[in-house]
């Protein structure tokens, strides 16, 4: 088993909006998480997209039983940069579009948290942080998305929401982070990703190592 929260021992474990808007505006990637770069990475990005209703709600997807890779996962609005794509922030409200129905009117971009590297699609992602207006209305896409799932981040606060573990592989140990939901488990990528979120709010390091970022990542 890995390290307990980051934030276990925190007093103040309450995420706002405010917070959300602090940690992240202007906000650039300052590294990659995950393994080791090979140079062979596909580069995709995900939409964060981020929504006041009582406190700040995240917006994430479970993957279709029908798609070939990560089928029945649960990850963020996103996929793999298109050639006809001109940035990475096209990519993903593009995506979102498809997947979740998502007016690209809508989302409003605030930063970046960190690139992820997973650990067996070969894909570099890059998750771009957005606010918006007020609580979508969305429709999944059958072919790609089973459910949407609106998370209140301050539920993954909550005690025995979190846990780790230490995979081993090839190149050395890897932490992987879990988030037990009521219906699904989020995990690897999505669930490294939200692990930063919450600790940028909270004003926390997390503790992960980083491996550098060239300029064409």
């Amino acid at each position: 088993m890995g390290a307990a929260a980051p934030w276990v021992d925190l007093a103040d474990q309450k995420v706002t909006m405010e917070r959300i808007l602090d940690a992240f505006l202007g906000r650039e990637s300052f590294g990659v998480r995950g393994r080791q770069l090979t140079g062979k990475e596909t580069v995709a990005s995900v939409l964060v997209a981020i929504y006041d209703l009582g406190g700040p709600n995240i917006i994430l997807t479970r993957r279709s039983h029908q798609l070939m890779s990560h089928s029945h996962e649960v990850s963020f609005p996103g996929g793999r940069r298109e050639d006809g794509d001109p940035d990475l922030w096209f990519t993903a409200v593009r995506e979102a579009g498809e997947e979740i129905g998502i007016d690209p009117s809508w989302p409003h971009f605030i930063g970046c948290s960190d690139l992820v590297a997973t650990a067996d699609s070969a894909n570099i992602i890059h998750p771009l942080v957005a606010i918006l207006p007020n609580p979508p209305e969305l429709t999944a896409n059958p072919e790609e998305v089973e459910a949407i799932l609106c998370v209140p981040l301050n539920d993954l606060l909550v005690k025995g929401v979190y846990r780790e573990e230490e995979w081993e592989f090839p190149e050395g140990p890897w932490r992987i982070s879990f988030f037990e939901l009521e219906t699904d488990t989020v995990w690897g990528a999505t669930a490294s990703i939200l692990r930063q979120i919450l600790c940028l709010a909270l004003g926390i390091d997390d503790g992960l190592k980083y491996v550098r970022v060239d300029d064409d990542v």
